[in-house]
């Protein structure tokens, strides 16, 4: 729901256009995309294998890089969510 609800947020902010969600066996991921047919621009994975060590919890930004590992989701979402933060001229 957390995932979901900052993907809202992204879209009505116009950063996000389509998003894919994939579940295998080890790890189900959420990937959101500024287009259909680029590379995500963020993804958002959750491999329960990791819960005990570094966190089940890791955000990948648009290369491949691990951007933050966690395990509290919105700790992991804290990156993406400041974007969304815009400063106001009085």
């Amino acid at each position: 729901m957390r995932i979901l609800d900052l993907y809202g947020r992204m879209v009505a902010a116009g950063e996000w256009r389509d998003y894919a969600m994939d579940f295998d066996r080890h790890a189900a991921t959420f990937a959101a995309f500024r287009r259909t047919a680029e590379r995500p621009q963020a993804r958002v994975e959750k491999r329960p294998a990791l819960r005990g060590k570094q966190g089940m919890w890791t955000l990948f930004g648009e290369h491949g890089q691990v951007l933050k590992r966690g395990h509290d989701l919105a700790g992991v979402l804290a990156p993406m969510e400041r974007r969304l933060l815009k400063a106001v001229e009085d």
